[in-house]
């Protein structure tokens, strides 16, 4: 190092640096006199004074404008004729002391906690929304609701209405409760935040019921997973008309594509059950058929199986929305799901 020191006066640090690899970094710090801590920088002649930081900072603090951002309270000062420092050097007292932050009295929004709900049986967890189906013309619309059971995806009640209304959705809660025998404390009903999910007839149907109602945040659709899910396979199908000519159109489609939902639709989400069997505990009887067919095809031709006996999968024992990284294990008995 002492031949850098040494050749650098004459032919500069840059081009000694770089013949000899080394970085120029190295080469300043190594100037400094036994490599100790660097000279303290001194002070800029502009630097404010202390007596006029304290100034400053004493109008920051006052009344008038505690709440008030740097530029707004300068703004002011100069109309009042009055300069004290720039707004930058505002921005660098408050920092010093630890109060840069937004200082305008504004409403903060609550934190919402994330919902966790978990089903290990029918009728423990139910998710319900309402979507719009295109009317006859321009701007117009149905209003279909559906209430699925999260744990089978089993619709288990829906309703096509002209409007979007919180007694028309007390009313579908309340029969779809009454069908399903549900008692209290049995169920949780869980919703995004519209103005019918939050509405107070609903909110005080549910606790006439017993039943425990949750939202998703604001503004979170993976919050409300199942009915979106359920929303996109309704209008993803091959026959969903662009437009309903009138509202008994919707319902007979409806009802045409529920039934065929519920009963013949294998969901990948069920290891391909139908929601039926699994909402009415036939997917274990299913599971054993299944696997019948496989060993027999298995024993016809074990060569078409380079990996040995296939296993039918059967359905999920638990459903969780927004599971949690360290949620326990669940395990059910063929009761639980019946």
């Amino acid at each position: 190092m002492a031949t850098v020191l040494e050749i650098a006066p004459s032919l500069g640090p840059k081009a000694t640096c770089e013949a000899l690899g080394v970085p120029r970094s190295t080469y300043y710090r190594r100037r400094r006199p036994m490599y100790g801590p660097r000279l303290r920088r001194p002070s800029p002649p502009r630097r404010i004074s202390e007596v006029e930081r304290a100034a400053v900072l004493d109008v920051l603090h006052e009344e008038r404008f505690v709440d008030l951002a740097p530029a707004e309270v300068h703004a002011t000062l100069l109309d009042e004729g009055k300069f004290l420092c720039s707004v930058r050097s505002m921005h660098r007292i408050l920092q010093e002391q630890t109060q840069a932050r937004d200082r305008r009295n504004q409403l903060r929004h609550p934190n919402y906690n994330r919902p966790e709900l978990l089903a290990t049986a029918p009728n423990q967890l139910w998710s319900w929304d309402i979507t719009k189906l295109l009317g006859p013309a321009k701007w117009t619309y149905f209003q279909l609701y559906v209430i699925l059971d999260v744990f089978s995806r089993y619709v288990v009640g829906w309703m096509v209405a002209h409007r979007e209304s919180a007694s028309l959705a007390k009313k579908l809660i309340n029969e779809t409760c009454a069908r399903y025998g549900i008692e209290p404390g049995q169920l949780t009903i869980h919703a995004d935040r519209g103005s019918s999910m939050t509405s107070k007839p609903v909110a005080l149907l549910m606790s006439d019921l017993g039943v425990t109602k949750t939202h998703s945040r604001p503004h979170v659709s993976n919050d409300n997973p199942y009915s979106e899910s359920g929303f996109k396979t309704l209008k993803y199908r091959p026959d969903f008309p662009e437009r309903f000519q009138t509202i008994e159109d919707a319902r007979a489609f409806c009802r045409d594509y529920f039934a065929w939902y519920n009963e013949d639709h294998h969901h990948s989400g069920l290891a391909m059950h139908t929601p039926a069997d699994v909402h009415f505990g036939r997917a274990e009887q299913r599971t054993l058929e299944r696997q019948r067919v496989l060993e027999a095809a298995f024993a016809a031709h074990p060569e078409r199986f380079p990996r040995g006996l296939p296993t039918a999968k059967p359905p999920p024992t638990a459903a969780w929305i927004n599971k949690p990284e360290q949620a326990p294990t669940v395990t059910t008995t063929p009761s639980m799901r019946a």
